[in-house]
């Protein structure tokens, strides 16, 4: 089965068949087809007016390279390959929409890893050529900031958002939309990465995140004391050194509760973010705090950002779990935006592996 063409769609049953059209209320016109292939999710989602999810689905290659302890970029540019075409096709189906009523094809562009990239723009480029719309460069760390307005549409600017995830963890000021200016970030070890390196040396398998969420439930949150390194540093993070020393920890007590050691070490995660957070929101005059990225799914750290919230007489943003993790209706939106504000992007734009927040729309500010 090939991908959908200008003339040829999907039917509901999924085989190819005449174009049909669906009529739902919702102006076809803004319908935008979006493609995450950044690391090892592969993902395509048809989105109506940058808000409204007709479709999300997400391909995860987690089996894939647990065995590794990580991810292999080699083995996820060959799983994208294989699984861009039917994902994409599931997309559809599920939307029950058909190519003709898609006004604009949207693909990450950056940052990730740059085989994985690749595959889903080329399927991107592809697509808007063979369709003739607009291709919309998408860079990951704004759609990720676009993933809360799918459950929260009516979410209130300006907010403090917390985008937490295996390679990033940075406070973002979200003025508007496009306009946001990014505050702190960490300096080694995204809170992610760390999950992750403290699970492998526990041995408790890839990725390391969900496994120390679970366990912890059954855990002493405050039986070890481990550092919160820059909590009253300006806003920047630091997460090596409590990495450090948990192996340490678990090194001179190796008969220690594993439970335990999960509980404390996630404790002193969300207690550095959810402080520096709740402190940003206050300095600058934030409505709410709001959750991004794939960490942002940890029980402990939605916890403590209600509680913050609640203390605080904030709003808290907490996206759903389907929406913490990479997908591609997040890339829809944020496309739908960008497509708006700065029109279709060229087809010359290939994949940076390295691109941080568009500069055109943020302002680094040092931490003070």
């Amino acid at each position: 089965m090939g991908l959908p063409s200008a003339e040829s769609a999907f039917a509901v049953g999924g085989q190819p068949g005449p174009t049909a059209r669906f009529d739902s209320g919702v102006n076809p016109a803004g319908v935008i087809l979006g493609i995450e292939t950044s690391c090892d999710e592969t993902a395509a989602a048809l989105v109506a007016e940058g808000q409204q999810v007709l479709s999300s689905v997400v391909s995860s290659q987690v089996d894939l390279h647990a065995r590794y302890g990580g991810v292999v970029p080699e083995v996820a540019g060959r799983a994208h390959v294989q699984r861009i075409v039917p994902v994409i096709e599931q997309a559809f189906k599920a939307a029950q929409r058909s190519a003709d009523q898609v006004t604009a094809v949207a693909a990450t562009t950056g940052p990730g890893l740059i085989g994985a990239l690749l595959v889903g723009v080329s399927a991107a480029k592809a697509l808007a050529l063979v369709w003739d719309v607009p291709f919309v460069s998408v860079n990951h760390l704004e759609a990720h900031l676009h993933a809360a307005f799918l459950d929260e549409p009516d979410l209130e600017l300006p907010a403090v958002v917390m985008l937490v995830s295996g390679g990033h963890t940075m406070l973002v000021l979200m003025q508007d939309r496009l306009h946001y200016r990014v505050i702190g970030a960490t300096v080694d070890d995204a809170a992610g990465e760390a999950f992750d390196k403290v699970a492998r040396f526990m041995g408790l398998g890839y990725p390391g995140g969900p496994v120390i969420d679970k366990l912890s439930s059954q855990g002493t949150r405050d039986a070890i004391d481990f550092p919160r390194a820059m909590l009253n540093d300006g806003w920047n993070f630091s997460f090596s050194g409590l990495k450090t020393a948990v192996i340490n920890y678990l090194r001179r007590n190796p008969e220690a509760s594993t439970e335990d050691v999960a509980a404390s070490f996630q404790e002193a995660v969300a207690d550095v973010l959810v402080t520096k957070a709740r402190r940003a929101a206050e300095e600058h005059g934030a409505k709410g705090l709001c959750l991004a990225g794939g960490v942002a799914a940890n029980s402990r750290l939605r916890e403590m950002t209600r509680e913050a919230c609640a203390a605080d007489g904030l709003a808290a943003y907490l996206p759903s779990r389907a929406m913490c993790t990479d997908n591609a209706a997040m890339v829809a939106a944020a496309g739908w935006w960008r497509l708006q504000a700065d029109g279709p992007s060229p087809l010359s734009v290939g994949g940076d592996p390295s691109w941080g927040l568009p500069e055109s729309r943020s302002c680094q500010l040092n931490a003070h």
